[in-house]
């Protein structure tokens, strides 16, 4: 039978075979067919599951079907190999916070590097309105226009006392990915929006002022119109970009793309290079926070090659 994987524990995967719900494993020769994964399969995969002839009861996933697009990172705690987030996606959601904790700019613009390699759309929620005082108003306005000048919908949210009908009807007749730091809300959005979840939230450490890890599992859930879902995934401290050269990092930047060929050199970096056509855009098309953010990526992932 065909089925969706739905939730991965990472040695057992649950899958929907059109009504009935199935725990499966994988047969073993998946695992070593692309050694640089942690995980050869990810929510929102399309299997393949047949009968275990020698365990009855007990289904095994024996094929996995193309993806349309998937989410990847470097493996946080297996040097040298990927981790797959989701695949099969309509959207991205970045859940992000001003403080407690803080979502930094970089941790942002890799999440949109990572959907942007997919052309898959992004959307940013910042979430805890209610911590924000006006400085941090100022900065949320300077957060907006800075994203929504180069495509990237951001909303402002108070997840805890409800979701508006304007950020339910971004999940609308959408598979979505949700992603975000632990602690940001990502669980308290779930609850919201599909009751039935019943996610666990944790409060946020005043020692650290950082989040609980409160999601264990990546876990597809649906909502109550049956046909949108969303793909909830552990908090993530940090987002290590994979299967991306560094002669290629400026194409997943909308507003430098448009730049492709202008500047004096084919393999431009955009860096010490002369007559580079995104340098002289720093200011105009190109905001230099972007393109600080641009450096700052191009060198940490160069050093760890």
């Amino acid at each position: 039978m065909k089925a969706l994987v739905v939730k991965s524990t990472g040695l057992w995967y649950e899958v929907l075979a059109g009504e009935e719900r199935l725990v499966t494993r994988l047969r073993g020769k998946f695992k070593l067919e692309d050694k640089k994964l942690t995980n050869p399969i990810a929510v929102g995969d399309w299997v393949e599951v047949v009968p275990n002839e020698q365990v009855d009861g007990e289904w095994v996933i024996n094929k996995i079907y193309d993806r349309e697009n998937y989410v990847i990172r470097e493996s946080p705690r297996k040097k040298g190999h990927d981790h797959l987030i989701a695949s099969n996606i309509d959207q991205g959601v970045l859940v992000v916070t001003l403080k407690r904790p803080r979502t930094s700019l970089g941790f942002v613009d890799r999440f949109l590097i990572t959907l942007e390699s997919f052309r898959i759309p992004g959307i940013i929620l910042v979430n805890k309105e209610d911590l924000y005082n006006d400085k941090d108003i100022i900065k949320y306005h300077e957060l907006k226009e800075l994203y929504t000048s180069i495509g990237y919908q951001v909303e402002l949210c108070q997840f805890d006392s409800g979701i508006s009908k304007s950020v339910q009807e971004l999940f609308k007749g959408k598979k979505s990915l949700l992603s975000g730091h632990s602690g940001a809300g990502k669980s308290t959005l779930i609850n919201q929006i599909v009751p039935s979840a019943n996610q666990e939230v944790n409060e946020i450490s005043d020692f650290a002022n950082k989040g609980v890890h409160t999601t264990t599992f990546a876990e597809l859930f649906y909502l109550l119109d049956g046909e949108s879902a969303i793909i909830d995934t552990p908090g993530i401290k940090e987002l290590s970009l994979s299967e991306i050269e560094e002669d290629e990092l400026s194409h997943y930047f909308p507003e430098m793309r448009k730049f492709l060929g202008q500047c004096k050199f084919h393999n431009c970096l955009h860096e010490n290079e002369p007559g580079c056509a995104v340098k002289d855009a720093i200011g105009k098309e190109v905001s230099l926070k972007r393109y600080e953010s641009y450096l700052s990526i191009l060198r940490v992932d160069d050093s760890r090659r």
